[in-house]
């Protein structure tokens, strides 16, 4: 006869485990070698970035969720900033793009973002500001960290994860394949992206609800 409290205590653990679970997926959205999808958006200093008036500079975004633990990771671990450096000191301009709604997690004042930029010693070109996810919404990102590499021409050339193990330890980074940064490695060197479209991992983006 089973033991419904031993039952039940593997049940909540198994719900737990789960939960660490990350979301794993292709996005929708445009496609590989088709021009990126243009947006207006402003920034955590109340600059505003058209992706239009980028034309000539490969761009990197990256949906951002401050609480997402696989986000921690590589803000806790330096990796994701030690890419934004090397992206810039190469002519990239790196956009961060807070896409979480209002009352979500994630969600950011123009206050927060740039605190949070601070306190992480962050190096983004600036912190979109997207609390209607119109910009995730036209990427097709469904999780945080989603990483998008356009070329100077405006096309898209990389969409998926920062690196290739979907997890949130800090200790796989250095043996994992860190896809955006040979993407841009082989971008700047007017080679195609070997492996373009990769699966993303992370929390589950915090799109605005719908009204029922």
């Amino acid at each position: 006869m089973s033991n419904p409290v031993f039952a039940r205590r593997s049940l909540l653990l198994g719900s737990a485990a789960v939960a660490l679970m990350p979301t794993v997926a292709f996005a929708n959205g445009p496609d590989i070698g088709k021009p990126a999808p243009l947006f207006t958006a402003v920034d955590s200093n109340g600059k505003t970035w058209s992706l239009a008036d980028l034309k000539g500079k490969v761009v990197v975004i990256e949906t951002t969720n401050h609480d997402c633990p696989y986000v921690r990771k590589h803000y806790n671990a330096k990796n994701m900033q030690d890419q934004q450096r090397e992206a810039a000191a190469k002519g990239v301009v790196w956009l961060t793009s807070a896409s979480s709604a209002k009352g979500e997690q994630g969600y950011v004042t123009a206050a927060e973002a740039n605190q949070l930029t601070s306190s992480r010693d962050a190096a983004p070109a600036a912190v979109l500001l997207d609390p209607q996810s119109k910009i995730a919404r036209a990427y097709g990102a469904t999780v945080t960290p989603h990483m998008y590499v356009i070329d100077a021409n405006g096309v898209l050339v990389y969409k998926g994860g920062i690196d290739s193990i979907p997890s949130s330890s800090v200790s796989d980074i250095p043996k994992a394949k860190q896809y955006v940064r040979v993407g841009l490695g082989e971008v700047l060197a007017g080679k195609p992206v070997t492996e373009s479209s990769t699966r993303a991992y992370g929390c589950t983006l915090k799109y605005p609800r719908t009204s029922s």
